[in-house]
């Protein structure tokens, strides 16, 4: 499941550190500690070198860690922090492009479709002089498609036959892409300044050539102006571009700015510095210094989009890292958090590095006062320098769990950021798509070779030819638009007259066939050529049995005076929706995306599952919230989901231009998408109760000898704490050390563990797992888990527990026996403690008989011994 986590190059901390307040914060945090740790041990060394000598190493290997893992963290900080928001704005700039493209490539099918259009062919060949009708029919396109901004059709010599856009009259054009497109079998995409579109700084235009319906010589030229800057400032919105802190721009292949988000800051016709690689590095324009990404189009069905153009996003460096309203990373629950950190080694192995660091450190405290247990009765200085490095210790830990906790909310805000951006991108790439599905079948429903066949089969005079005929024409428009899986015509009665792949899965032919009933209810209801239906999201014949949408409109007599029956489109939706999703996502082997209703019925999932499994047709688990947002809102959450933690992304679709959920178009439907961190962790809730469970001990009363008492040395099984006198405590380990055995086995044994002293290995010491021994079922070992080596009378051996917890003094007024059950087995917990947290809230803590516990050991092994299944060396170990 887990993927290679991405690399963020080395960056030069220093000239970033000045922008990012919390980080700053952060390393004076560290730094005084540091000093601190150093000040402590000069003090030591000075002061009392003879009482001091056995802590001294300790303290120097405490000193050198912290050193080595502050520069580790305020380096991860800053590149997290930066690649935070480099991954922001690369996502705006891939989005910005992206869309684009997308559009682009439907406006390369429009054009060739409308250049076989016999109206438009007959009056370019000069068959029909009836120019009026010709702009009518063009308004009619546009009123539909209107991502276009005018319409021209031109003879071969550049003389305009017909424009819709009367605002601007073109009589004539000199324009080569006349001469171009008439030498061209394909479009000619032409962007620059053209005196099709007068007074215009640039225009877009898609031309084909109009061929002439009895030769099919070259006759004139069609001519698509798209609306581009129209279509950019809508991007440029949606893509958050209107915060203040950052410029979206669309720039050509010289880095020469198109469009702009802020035309203000940064006008059109500028050049600007490109960020192709996405190198983390400042770059300067104007007197500002900006972080820079720069991404080109990925491309859609083959079309790469105008050459050179790329989406650009520039944010200043002084705005790049300031605070913003809350990403929702903070108000995550802890035991979440504690369980993403569980595998921050795939998703943020710098986070997963520190983290074991500081778990490291903690553990170099915790058998420094371990070593030192018996000491505070000594001599005052040294008595004032273990209650130093308790102190700083304790501060050590909270600096730590807070900058941990930061660079993690880091790396999760910038996870929430990218699933909400990519769900807001997936709901645009869906608008946008049913707005195409919507205008292709309101303007196929004005093609006059289907308008008389309908009319004549109302009449019952419509011949085989008429029938032949319309058939020929679904054919061909399926053909250019393979987005459907078939396109329908039915009469008043809901009967299929003509249809484009005809034969059903079934083997059945849909002529003859009826469409549904309340689809030609809703059809025959419609009023004007504006007016569209789209069916409920379901299966039928028509769609061979896949559920989708079919999008219908009434198709009218000939005078336009009323119904003569419906066009109904297809929308391949098991093909089309899945691509849509695989072409957008990234990181495929952590994401997952979908397409569900407002009930979370998934519509339709991406081929990659995260190590989710959530198939078509399946229904989502989802906060109701969640599934309720408004159209055209969008958020992300932490969650558990399915066993995972994840990252999910959610955005409501909200329409494209005039296309609206509504009556007569589906639903607000939802994108979201799932990034897995992995498997849920049972011990996370536990691992929150313990790092917040800190105990103050008695160590103040003991050093002026008002009270007498003992050194005991704290530590956790799950949630719960426990202590054993530190007299017999020798040191702890990581329990990721432990080598396990593989037969004959005693039980609570896990393996063995190697000792070590000045880098040699100095002998070996059995572990049992003390968490099986106390509730009964083995202890799954984390990364908190340690091993704490006891001396038990001479026998060495190591205990498994959850987490350490301290070495504190405990008066001895705090001590009461612990209430005995009786049975066969010793009591294993002595004595209880009655201590108090932090906070002042009582704590009871079991005092571990150790001695109760060998003789435990010893009576299990010998069961097992008389069994014949205990290993004779492990076994010595106890004996």
């Amino acid at each position: 499941m887990a993927s290679t986590p991405e690399v963020i190059p080395e960056v030069d901390s220093d000239a970033f550190i000045p922008f990012m307040r919390k980080v700053a914060r952060c390393e004076d945090s560290l730094r005084e500690l540091r000093l601190t740790w150093r000040l402590i041990e000069s003090s030591a060394r000075m002061n009392c070198p003879e009482e001091a000598h056995s802590i001294l190493p300790m303290m120097a290997a405490t000193r050198e860690g912290f050193q080595r893992l502050e520069a580790d963290l305020v380096r991860s900080l800053v590149a997290e922090s930066l690649g935070e928001v480099m991954r922001e704005i690369g996502t705006q700039a891939r989005h910005v492009i992206d869309i684009l493209v997308r559009n682009l490539y439907e406006r390369t099918a429009d054009v060739g479709f409308l250049a076989t259009d016999p109206v438009l062919c007959r009056l370019a060949a000069g068959l029909d002089a009836d120019a009026d009708a010709v702009r009518a029919r063009l308004r009619q396109y546009q009123s539909k498609y209107t991502v276009y901004d005018d319409i021209l059709v031109l003879d071969p010599q550049g003389r305009v036959l017909a424009q819709i856009d009367a605002a601007a009259p073109v009589p004539e054009s000199r324009d080569p892409l006349i001469a171009q497109t008439l030498r061209s079998k394909a479009h000619v995409e032409t962007f620059r300044a053209s005196d099709l579109r007068p007074g215009r700084r640039h225009a877009l235009i898609y031309s084909q050539r109009l061929l002439h319906p009895a030769t099919g010589e070259p006759v004139g030229v069609l001519c698509l102006s798209f609306a581009l800057d129209d279509e950019l400032q809508g991007i440029f919105a949606a893509r958050g571009a209107n915060d203040g802190r950052s410029l979206v721009l669309l720039v050509d292949a010289a880095q020469q700015v198109l469009a702009s988000s802020d035309p203000l800051w940064l006008p059109p016709g500028q050049t600007v510095p490109a960020n192709h690689g996405g190198a983390p590095r400042l770059w300067t324009h104007s007197g500002r210094t900006y972080l820079v990404q720069t991404l080109s189009a990925a491309g859609y069905q083959g079309y790469p989009g105008p050459p050179g153009w790329k989406g650009q996003v520039m944010v200043p460096v002084e705005l790049a890292f300031q605070p913003r309203a809350s990403s929702g990373a903070a108000a995550l629950p802890p035991a979440v958090i504690q369980g993403l950190l569980g595998h921050a080694r795939q998703f943020c192995p710098p986070l997963h590095d520190i983290v074991t660091a500081a778990d490291t450190i903690r553990r170099v405290v915790w058998n420094g006062q371990v070593m030192t247990a018996g000491q505070r009765e000594g001599v005052q200085c040294l008595a004032a320098v273990l209650e130093q490095i308790s102190e700083t210790g304790a501060r050590t830990n909270e600096v730590f769990s807070h900058s941990i906790r930061d660079l993690c909310n880091t790396v999760l805000s910038a996870a929430l950021r990218d699933g909400e951006f990519l769900s807001q991108l997936l709901v645009d790439l869906l608008d946008r798509n049913l707005y195409e599905r919507a205008n292709d079948c309101r303007w196929w429903a004005l093609t006059p070779e289907l308008r008389t066949l309908l009319a004549d089969v109302q009449l019952d005079i419509a011949d085989a030819a008429e029938r032949l005929r319309a058939n020929a024409i679904l054919e061909q428009i399926n053909s250019l638009y393979t987005v459907y899986s078939r396109l329908v015509v039915y009469d008043t009665r809901g009967r299929i007259v003509a249809a484009s792949h005809a034969l059903l899965a079934d083997g059945s032919s849909a002529i003859g066939q009826s469409v549904d009933a309340d689809a030609l209810a809703a059809v025959l209801a419609l009023r004007g050529p504006q007016a569209y239906h789209a069916s409920p999201w379901r299966a039928s014949a028509l769609s061979d049995g896949a559920p989708t949408y079919v999008f219908h409109a009434a198709i009218r007599a000939p005078d336009g005076s009323h119904t003569v029956g419906g066009i109904g489109i297809v929308f391949n939706a098991a093909t089309e929706l899945p691509a849509m999703l695989d072409g957008a996502g990234q990181d495929g082997a952590r994401n997952c995306t979908v397409f569900t209703d407002r009930s979370g019925r998934v519509l339709a999932a991406s081929t990659a599952q995260a190590g989710l499994h959530i198939p078509a047709g399946s229904r989502l688990a989802l906060p109701a919230s969640m599934l309720q947002l408004a159209p055209g809102q969008s958020e992300a959450r932490a969650m558990e989901y399915a066993g995972h933690y994840c990252i999910v992304g959610c955005a409501v679709t909200q329409g494209y231009r005039e296309f609206r959920a509504d009556g007569h178009g589906p639903d607000a439907l939802l994108a979201l998408s799932f990034t897995s961190f992995g498997a849920v962790h049972a011990d996370a809730a536990d691992a929150v109760l313990r790092r917040a469970t800190q105990v103050p001990g008695d160590s103040g009363a003991s050093a002026s000898g008002q009270e007498s008492g003992r050194e005991m040395a704290t530590f956790f099984i799950d949630a719960r704490p426990f202590a054993l006198d530190a007299g017999c405590v020798l040191e702890a380990l990581p329990a990721s050390a432990i080598t396990p055995v593989s037969a004959g086995r005693l039980p609570y044994c896990l393996g063995t563990l190697a000792r070590h002293a000045q880098g040699q290995v100095t002998g070996y010491a059995w572990v049992f797992d003390l968490g099986h021994v106390l509730r009964g079922t083995p202890s799954a070992i984390t990364a908190q888990s340690q091993v704490i080596v006891i001396d038990a009378g001479g026998r060495r051996i190591g205990l498994l527990v959850s987490d350490l917890l301290g070495v504190q003094h405990f008066a001895a007024r705090r001590f009461a026996a612990a209430p005995q059950l009786h049975g066969t087995d010793p009591a294993l917990i002595g004595a209880i403690i009655q201590a108090q947290r932090a906070d002042g809230r009582p704590l009871l803590l079991q005092c571990l008989d150790v001695q109760a516990l060998m003789q435990l050991l010893q009576s299990s092994a010998a069961r097992q011994r008389q069994s014949g299944t205990a290993a004779p060396l492990a076994e010595a170990a106890l004996a």
